[in-house]
């Protein structure tokens, strides 16, 4: 029964799709397949979806049953539905909050670094495990497969966070357009761009691009780690799928790194300076708008605070997963403040909550961090929330938790513009040091509104000129001028070991020749000598 079920499911996504393709048939815009990534990823593609649906372009958004962010009803883009048995979902990714908190909490500092390490090799294998699956569904299903090939979409865009995107557009034989900061393993820049790691911190290092030789040291150890964990645990999971559906001579890879552009979600006034390559696009900040009034209710709140201002607290969806002892302390160390503080919150209500402290479930971060009261904001150090933070000129106090958010907040420190707390010693003490710092020391506002200043200060808007080149690959069917072949080569010859070693063995062999000519001459000599005597 579950079989028919499924085969029934199948065929009526098939039917959907194909309905989909005669209505965009009437349309003049392109025609855009998007293969998203859940979570705040999906955040910030969707302002990428609205951007291109609002110039007249048709989006068809692929989603899978079990998705908790993707609606499948929007006025921006149409939905093709792929029945899952699993999926990556809040309780997840909560179980990998609850998990780094313990580990971060409970051990000595290299213990805690390579246990980290392990169980985020460990939990990412999983998650890419259980996504293949949705990869495998389509193209297990001849009809939707056809219906998608019928529709003759322009670009096949994704965030190649996850590798289903990727396999998919080669299959279909569609330009490849990235949404990334992430790959399966590391950043996006490491697949792309050349990346020296004596001034290039690795994800996760703690490093910034001022290393000392011990830094370097562990930096190159980081690289290696990571390398292994690509070969042996994540890479294999999506080769196998290209090996089956498209060649079984095709590599993951060399597909993955063959994308035509890379819209690449940060900057250079946000990230540290670095080779980059032609089909690369910065488009760091491009979520960020003005801010817009409040609701009514959130203006009388914040109005309150005086000449004092406001806090704004969040820790991201996940905030509820944090020890009960944490949420009390961070309430207690609010209650102290003269300030009014907004903290997003959605676990129980702390018992140390002060009447200083209005706890939401939802806000509109981006409206409140450009409103005239705002005096900081307390984050985990996501991308979007520190970018709005950076583009309002804020100062943070960022309080990580795991993936990329410590280097995030890092950038910020690096410059001057926030403060960095650990979750494995919060408390109420340590908190308060680290608001009082950050709220009466002056550097760190002046030093945010530089950065904000620095980042407005271009002639076109992140967001356009990220629509600008989408398009642009519309146009041309493709870049493929702009993007290297280097992609192509093996590790071997990129790195010219065999170039390397054919000219040791030419000099070696140029070596030898010369000595043994001398030697000849020597011996010919003593032969001269000999007769003489």
């Amino acid at each position: 029964m579950r079989k028919s079920n499924g085969s029934a499911q199948m065929l009526s996504l098939a039917i959907l799709s194909s309905l989909l393709c005669l209505t965009l048939h009437t349309c003049h815009g392109g025609k855009v397949l998007v293969y998203p990534v859940e979570g705040s990823h999906w955040v910030n593609m969707n302002i990428l979806i609205e951007g291109l649906h609002s110039k007249g372009h048709d989006i068809t958004v692929l989603r899978s049953d079990k998705s908790w962010y993707i609606k499948e009803n929007s006025s921006s883009y149409n939905t093709i539905t792929v029945p899952v048995s699993a999926s990556l979902d809040e309780e997840f990714i909560a179980k990998i909050v609850t998990e780094t908190i313990n580990i971060q909490r409970g051990h000595s500092s290299l213990f805690v670094f390579v246990t980290l390490l392990v169980e985020m090799f460990k939990k990412l294998k999983e998650a890419h495990v259980t996504l293949k699956e949705m990869i495998v569904n389509i193209l297990e299903n001849p009809e939707l497969v056809k219906s998608l090939q019928d529709c003759h979409y322009d670009i096949l865009l994704t965030d190649p966070c996850w590798g289903g995107g990727t396999v998919l557009a080669h299959y279909l034989h569609l330009p490849l357009v990235y949404n990334v900061r992430w790959l399966p393993v590391g950043e996006g820049h490491f697949a792309v761009a050349p990346s020296p790691v004596s001034y290039i911190p690795l994800t996760g290092s703690g490093f910034s691009d001022k290393m000392t030789f011990i830094e370097r040291v562990k930096n190159m150890l980081y690289f290696g780690a990571v390398v292994i964990q690509d070969r042996l645990t994540l890479r294999p999971v999506y080769q196998g799928v290209c090996e089956k559906y498209l060649s079984p001579h095709s590599d993951f890879y060399m597909l993955m790194q063959s994308a035509d552009l890379w819209l690449m979600r940060g900057d250079f006034v946000f990230e540290f300076p670095r080779p980059t390559m032609p089909n690369v696009v910065y488009m760091g900040g491009f979520q960020c708008k003005p801010a817009k009034p409040l609701p009514q209710d959130l203006e009388d709140f914040v109005q309150s605070s005086g000449e004092h201002g406001v806090i704004l607290m969040s820790l991201g969806t996940f905030v509820s997963q944090l020890p009960s002892d944490i949420t009390e302390e961070i309430a207690a160390a609010f209650a102290e403040l003269p300030q009014k503080v907004i903290w997003k919150y959605t676990g129980e209500r702390p018992s140390t909550l002060g009447n200083n402290t209005l706890l939401v479930d939802w806000m509109p971060q981006n409206d409140i961090l450009g409103h005239p009261k705002i005096k900081l904001f307390v984050a985990h150090g996501g991308t979007n929330g520190v970018q709005e933070a950076l583009y309002h000129g804020v100062p943070v106090v960022g309080i990580p938790l795991f993936f990329d958010q410590y280097d995030n907040l890092l950038r910020l420190k690096v410059r001057g513009g926030a403060t960095i707390l650990s979750v494995a010693t919060l408390e109420k003490g340590t908190l308060l040091q680290g608001l009082q710092e950050v709220l009466h020391e002056p550097s760190y506002r002046e030093n945010m509104q530089r950065l904000s200043r620095l980042h407005r200060d271009q002639p076109m808007k992140p967001l356009d000129r990220a629509l600008f080149w989408i398009e642009f690959v519309m146009r041309h069917k493709g870049a493929a001028h702009l993007r290297t072949e280097s992609y192509k080569m093996p590790w071997y010859a990129y790195h010219s070991v065999d170039v390397v070693l054919f000219l040791v063995a030419v000099l070696s062999l140029i070596v030898l020749i010369i000595l043994a000519v001398i030697r000849y001459l020597l011996r010919l000599c003593n032969k001269i000598k000999n007769k003489v005597d």
